[in-house]
């Protein structure tokens, strides 16, 4: 065999593994969507039972996007917002989004992420599979709610755990709420009855 010819072969097949074999742990858990304008567009996976959920489901409602973590000195808010999703479930859904991203604070799977909401506040609001809120491996969900370019509304930048996201019933962006903002404050309500 001749090595000029089958050197640069050689050579390139190596390059595009060292590409796509690193990458490929990056790859979604479900199928990619490209990025729409439209939150309507989007799913995620059920905490319990895997299966893909779309945010279409909850066309008509208000819907907070929420993202979470069991070990956060903002984890009781789980409370206020069961006690919100409560008040509010026939005009709105919550939707929480396990994440490891800040302080390590959700390092659990799945299963015990599931098993430690329900036993210490009852959760009974939709809860996504663990994702990521931020950085190269960011969720398509947080693309939308993060990017003026997709929402239409604004920029933002998820700061900490149990920053809460506001989308009116017809999947228009309303705004943000900070990670220590109580989910029953009056600014968080006053958004949910009047928008």
């Amino acid at each position: 065999m001749n090595f000029k010819v089958l050197l640069p072969m050689f050579l390139a097949l190596t390059m595009a593994f060292a590409f796509i074999i690193p990458n490929a742990k990056n790859t979604p858990s479900k199928p990619s969507k490209p990025a729409s304008t439209n939150i309507y567009d989007y799913s995620y996976k059920d905490l319990h039972t895997a299966e893909i959920v779309s945010i279409s489901k909850y066309k008509g409602r208000k819907i907070l996007f929420v993202n979470t973590a069991s070990l956060c000195g903002n984890t009781p808010q789980y409370a206020g917002l069961e006690k919100l999703y409560e008040k509010y479930k026939g005009n709105l859904v919550i939707v929480g989004f396990p994440s490891n991203d800040f302080g390590q604070q959700e390092p659990g799977s799945n299963d015990s992420i599931a098993h430690f909401c329900k036993l210490n506040y009852g959760v009974s609001f939709p809860m996504s599979q663990k994702i990521e809120v931020k950085g190269a491996a960011i969720d398509p969900i947080y693309s939308w709610l993060t990017s003026k370019a997709l929402n239409g509304k604004m920029d933002s930048e998820v700061k900490w755990n149990f920053q809460k996201y506001l989308v009116d019933e017809k999947g228009n962006f309303v705004t943000f709420f900070a990670p220590k903002t109580q989910p029953m404050a009056d600014e968080v309500v006053a958004a949910i009855e009047h928008h």
